[in-house]
């Protein structure tokens, strides 16, 4: 392969991001829409083919398992070869690998399970329960997240200071009991992943520096959502020897309060060095009003390393800002807008309704089944977390390692066989008190229990013994299909005619078949793994058949023809948390930046004045991010009572005058408060109850809305 076929098709930004010599790290601003993936692959490829570095030699860190496998594919349509055993994946999958590789000198055995986020939940739950730590005080989701918090920025258990506070101190006893349970039961949590994975590396010099000597080049993309112990582990994997290829845009770094850290990007000019910086600007994907008016309002943040996108396209459509008297309303609009675009020829799946919280998305799904609009909502419950897909693993686990305690926990009972909570509590007893598997106890104690009880222990000790025998010499595809049929999984969800778990479960049988195990792992574990740190296979994933419904941080990487933004209001985008915190709001505002280009052909914003949300009614200014969008790429659509307002480049077109009343009320009235004394009505709003007036006193000197039934107006 020559130089040629890896340039073509690359503008020049891209060529010499892709062509940088061996001699200096880069840093690469690539905005979004500009190509960045492309960058990274066709970068892979320039190294093998024009620099002769082997393949082992290259670590690529991606932000999901997903776009590792599309890279790996991409490249090997690029090379015309198979890519396989390639170090590639995100943080957590590559530190798997390093751990299982190193599991002794990690202080681990060649067997430890993999905590995803529930089951760790559930430990620390009973950790808490067991030792009579009140949840109320102590969230579990809190302590939870104070653990991880602390692994996420390479904080150990015992660097942690508790002094004169008093959650912390009880946390960290829920810590150290978590600790214990873990290194007892040989298991590993997500964050524990990435920091055991930098200690093996940092406590064994021999190991550094042999992994230092491999890697020539270390790429990493999303460099901007790194947090701080991945940091750590690039810049201790970083020997001035090897070259680092960091590809991220602050202005799409939006994962602060799950760790990321923004100073990341910015600290890579001084602990790298030399290095090279190459702003990629070009937008393919948007037209120029969506380019132009994104760049306005991310220009309000103001610590920024600079970027601005262009675009040769057209400028295409004003966007639309629709002012919504409640969210009823703006439902109703963004739902008739996608109809009329299906109904001139556009697919379902071409339009893509964001919002800010997950609770917004019910009031759309009631106005797309009334309007017989098919939906599906990306990014809700995990194909691996599904409870259909969890009991399967558990099966799957405990025929690998029967002394799998929270395998055996999750699928005692299920399908029903008879033993119940008092039940498990005696075989976890004592278990605990001989220090012995669940599994193991269960054995032990069932000749002590009653004869119903024994035999169904027994009946479920001799099922997994069975299927290990069974399925020993079986692929794991063939496992998984003997083990849903034996232990009565695929029997107990076909008689479920209400859901697709049954159809789930055969999808895992899929996912089987598919996975290629890369490297000496064994197959199984290697599965089991995969499931749990994968964060990608979700079987809400894009379809043509549907409009797609998803929060903001879901649509980052997406890109829809048609994107609805809704809830465009203070106090809800940008949201309460983040009104007195600067950092806050601009983190807000880069969300506000990322939903806004993902749009190619049309974008439409909305707000509601009035909103019912967390069980109260809400009255709202417009989101402050409006009013940074300059006019000239706005079309404003207004409906007050039954005025319609459009607004095209601010030159206002009234379609209706006349507002209807059953009283006095109209905008220029006169009125009388007993408190503010006279006033003259601007604008006003809602019916019965819920209607509001706004009104200019004059004595007060003041603008303010003023609820219709308290109020007790007297026309003048």
């Amino acid at each position: 392969m020559n130089l040629s076929e890896i340039t073509n098709g690359l503008n020049d930004k891209q060529c010499q991001s892709v062509t940088l010599n061996n001699e200096k790290n880069a840093l690469i601003l690539a905005g979004a829409g500009s190509g960045k993936t492309k960058v990274l692959i066709h970068r892979i490829a320039y190294l093998i083919t024009q620099k002769n570095i082997h393949i082992d030699a290259i670590l690529a860190v991606t932000f999901t398992n997903k776009a590792a496998t599309e890279m790996c594919e991409r490249l090997s349509m690029l090379l015309r070869r198979p890519i396989t055993n390639m170090w590639i994946g995100t943080f957590h999958s590559l530190a798997h690998r390093l751990l299982r590789t190193h599991y002794e000198q990690a202080q681990l055995t060649s067997n430890f399970q993999i905590l995803d986020a529930q089951d760790q939940f559930r430990i620390i739950k009973n950790l808490m329960k067991e030792n009579n730590i009140d949840e109320s005080k102590f969230p579990i989701k809190k302590v939870q997240q104070f653990i991880n918090n602390q692994k996420n920025k390479g904080i150990r258990l015992q660097d942690i200071d508790s002094s004169y506070n008093y959650f912390i101190k009880k946390s960290l006893k829920v810590f150290e009991l978590y600790e214990v349970h873990c290194k007892t039961n040989d298991l590993i949590d997500f964050a524990e992943l990435l920091i055991r994975s930098y200690e093996l590396l940092k406590n064994n010099v021999n190991l550094l520096n042999y992994y230092k000597d491999l890697f020539k080049h270390i790429l990493i993309d999303e460099f901007q959502d790194t947090n701080m112990i991945q940091y750590k582990w690039i810049k201790l994997m970083f020997s001035g020897n090897n070259k680092v290829f960091c590809v991220g845009d602050d202005d799409q770094s939006i994962y602060g309060w799950r760790g990321a850290n923004i100073e990341n990007i910015t600290k890579l000019c001084t602990d790298f060095i030399p290095i090279k910086t190459i702003r990629l600007e070009q937008n393919y994907r948007s037209t120029n009003n969506i380019i132009t008016a994104s760049n306005a309002l991310i220009a309000h943040n103001t610590s920024r390393m600079g970027k601005s996108l262009w675009t040769n396209a057209s400028d295409g459509e004003l966007i639309d800002i629709y002012e919504a008297q409640t969210e009823i309303d703006e439902a109703n609009y963004i739902i008739r807008s996608i109809q009329k675009l299906i109904t001139n020829g556009s697919l379902p799946n071409d339009c893509a309704i964001l919002y800010r919280l997950n609770t917004q998305s019910r009031i759309f799904e009631k106005e797309l089944i009334k309007y017989n609009i098919p939906y599906i909502i990306y990014g809700g419950l995990k194909f691996f977390e599904r409870a259909e897909i969890k009991y399967a693993l558990s099966y799957l686990r405990l025929i690998e390692n029967s002394d799998d305690n929270l395998a055996f926990e999750r699928v005692v009972n299920f399908p029903t066989r008879g033993i119940g909570n008092k039940t498990v509590n005696k075989i976890r007893t004592f278990a605990q008190n001989n220090h012995i598997s669940l599994f193991q106890s269960t054995i032990q104690i069932s000749s002590t229990l009653s004869t119903r009880t024994a035999n169904a222990l027994n009946g479920f000790t001799s099922l997994i013994k069975k299927m290990k025998n069974d399925t020993k010499n079986l692929d794991l595809s063939e496992k998984i299909v003997n083990l849903l049929n034996i232990s009565g999984l695929m029997a107990h969800y076909s008689n479920d005619k209400t859901s697709n778990k049954k159809e789930n479960l055969k999808e895992l049988i899929t996912e089987a078949k598919k996975y290629k195990q890369n490297n000496n792992m064994n197959e199984v574990i290697g599965f089991i793994s995969l499931a749990s740190i994968d964060s990608d296979s979700n079987t809400n994933a894009l379809s043509n058949q549907n409009v797609q419904l998803m929060t903001m941080h879901s649509a980052k990487g997406l890109e829809f023809p048609y994107v609805f933004l809704s809830g465009m209001e203070e106090g809800l985008f940008s949201s309460r948390q983040s009104k007195n915190e600067p950092h806050l709001i601009d983190e807000e505002r880069r969300l506000c930046y990322v939903g806004m280009t993902r749009a190619m052909k049309k974008l439409s914003l909305s707000y509601s004045i009035k909103r019912f949300l967390h069980g109260d009614f809400l009255y709202s200014d417009p989101s402050r991010f409006l009013s940074e969008i300059p006019d000239e790429y706005l079309n404003r659509i207004k409906v007050k009572s039954n005025i319609i307002i459009k607004s095209y480049n601010n030159n206002n077109i009234f379609q209706s005058i006349t507002p209807k009343s059953d009283n006095q009320l109209h905008i220029g009235a006169l009125v009388k408060h007993a408190k503010f004394g006279l006033g003259t009505v601007l604008n006003f709003e809602g019916q019965g109850n819920s209607s509001r007036v706004q009104i200019k006193f004059k004595q007060a000197g003041s603008i303010k809305w003023l609820i219709s039934s308290y109020a007790n107006l007297e026309f003048i």
